[in-house]
């Protein structure tokens, strides 16, 4: 359904720290490799995520669903927000596992994430 938060992503200086801090905070569990930059998918018992390093001070992102993300930045843009170009598409085989993700501000600059979910999810 549109609009429900969808996937999350931290960005971090070190991933490997994460994974061990998450882990022992939450028990989350982290299958190693599968995001860009050697970072970290994972499970939680609710929302799907990942971590990445090289990203110190980062915050969360949250990623909300969306059926088409190309329609949905449209209408960031129509709205008055802006989206990023930053290019989170991946090869076609992460798209085919995690979905499309994009970066987007909304009309008063504060940050969000579009997800579409992979064919079949």
């Amino acid at each position: 359904m549109d609009g429900e938060i969808s996937f999350f992503e931290l960005g971090v200086a070190d991933s490997e720290r994460a994974r061990t801090f998450y882990a022992g905070l939450f028990g989350w569990t982290f299958e190693a490799g599968t995001t860009e930059g050697g970072g970290y998918s994972i499970r939680t018992p609710g929302v799907p995520g990942g971590v990445h390093g090289g990203d110190p001070g980062a915050g969360p992102y949250v990623f909300f669903r969306v059926d088409d993300v190309q329609a949905a930045v449209a209408r960031v843009r129509d709205l008055g927000g802006t989206v990023d170009d930053v290019d989170l598409g991946g090869d076609e085989d992460t798209v085919a596992r995690f979905g499309r993700f994009q970066l987007c501000h909304d009309d008063q600059g504060s940050p969000f994430g579009l997800h579409q979910a992979p064919a079949g999810a």
